[in-house]
């Protein structure tokens, strides 16, 4: 589900690259390394806070990597716990904003402002490779301040998209999202990865509208770093590049054709420029065009097409609950589509169907009190609300 911004949410966001740009150390108490930090208060504005991690090598003698976090409850702790051992690895600052939540985006203005200028005060940070992550609204937040500022590195965006309804087709950074099997935006997302054309990845992982599992967190900052040595923003490493090939062919294999045709694809083009993929390029085209994977595909993109309008028309019809004259036979529509899809949702059986259930449910019935003042139609919603 996509969340109308209101219009402060689309004024420039400028103080996040243009503070780290200097990465002044200020005199202040020293932080621990290796370990999280549950409150830094801001100098400018002690009532702005952020989580913090710091890598256990840190040093000021070099800039290093951050990966700035929203969490739609203003829980930062969760957001740098998720990152903490991928930044480990990788020597990456990670903070999460205490006060950012869903709500008023000028809350997240505030939190973005305090936190870009208090960390580029405080830490040596490299202007070209500062990473903004965030789940659901928090990732909205998140891509809002990469589209406009134009050094931001990559997005990881968990569980949601843009600000807007606006699909791009290119941006000037790198995007991984993440979506779960049962998510309300997973065919947001979906569609999300589809229109773009601009380097990208999406890693869909069985479960809800949840930040991803420790592993895709660090698939995530691992994908960063391969496209951080494409950009030229990091010197190239060729054993790292090396490891993390061998990772993904490893793992190329699925029961699924298409899957495989998708992670074939995805190596080409992550690796395209480091290593020769030719081979992967080839058996990708040449396994897209088996008549049996080539339906398969299709019936992949009409199922997002057909889901993505389901929704839409859901939606709808909620509006016309609005129309005196339209009322009652849009509740009856309503009624209707949505005890079916909910006792799909509620199967006891895994299946494909029964996560489309569960998605579409839960895109209906997130906001729904916000969207439509309607107690005849908010009862519906509660009785049939997907619990688990």
């Amino acid at each position: 589900m996509i969340v109308a911004m209101t219009l402060p949410a689309r004024r420039l966001i400028t103080a996040v690259v243009a503070a780290m740009a200097w990465a002044r150390a200020i005199d202040a108490q020293e932080l621990p390394r290796g370990t999280i930090v549950d409150s830094v208060a801001c100098t400018d504005d002690a009532a702005q806070t952020y989580a913090l991690y710091l890598p256990s090598g840190y040093t000021r003698e070099r800039a290093w990597s951050v990966l700035i976090a929203f969490h739609p409850a203003a829980r930062g702790r969760a957001m740098v716990e998720k990152y903490r051992a991928a930044a480990e690895q990788y020597g990456y600052i990670v903070a999460g904003s205490n006060t950012s939540r869903n709500g008023p985006m000028n809350v997240s203005d505030a939190a973005v402002r305090a936190m870009s200028a208090d960390l580029g005060k405080r830490f040596a940070i490299d202007a070209e490779r500062v990473y903004l992550t965030g789940m659901s609204g928090g990732a909205r937040v998140a891509l809002q301040v990469a589209l406009q500022n134009k050094n931001v590195a990559g997005v990881i965006a968990s569980s949601a998209g843009y600000p807007d309804a606006n699909r791009r087709s290119s941006v000037s950074f790198a995007v991984f999202g993440t979506a779960g099997t049962d998510d309300f935006n997973y065919i947001e997302m979906r569609m999300l990865d589809r229109k773009l054309t601009s380097p990208h990845r999406l890693v869909i992982f069985d479960g809800g509208h949840t930040l991803p599992p420790d592993e895709v967190a660090l698939d995530a900052i691992e994908w960063m770093e391969l496209q951080a040595m494409k950009s030229g923003r990091k010197p190239k490493d060729e054993a790292l590049i090396d490891r993390l090939l061998e990772k993904r062919r490893a793992r190329l294999e699925s029961p699924d054709s298409a899957t495989t045709v998708h992670r074939l694809e995805a190596i080409a083009d992550d690796f395209k420029g480091l290593r020769d993929v030719t081979a992967e390029a080839n058996r990708a085209r040449d396994l897209a065009r088996q008549p049996e994977v080539k339906k398969a595909l299709s019936r992949e993109r009409s199922n997002d097409d057909a889901e993505a309008r389901l929704v839409a028309d859901l939606l709808g019809l909620e509006q016309e609950l609005l129309d005196a004259s339209r009322h009652e036979d849009s509740l009856i529509r309503l009624r209707a589509l949505l005890t079916r899809y909910a006792q799909a949702a509620a199967s006891p059986t895994e299946s494909a169907e029964r996560s489309q259930a569960r998605r579409v449910m839960r895109a209906v019935t997130a906001g729904a009190a916000e969207r439509v003042d309607d107690r005849d139609y908010r009862a519906l919603l509660e009785q049939l609300r997907v619990r688990h």
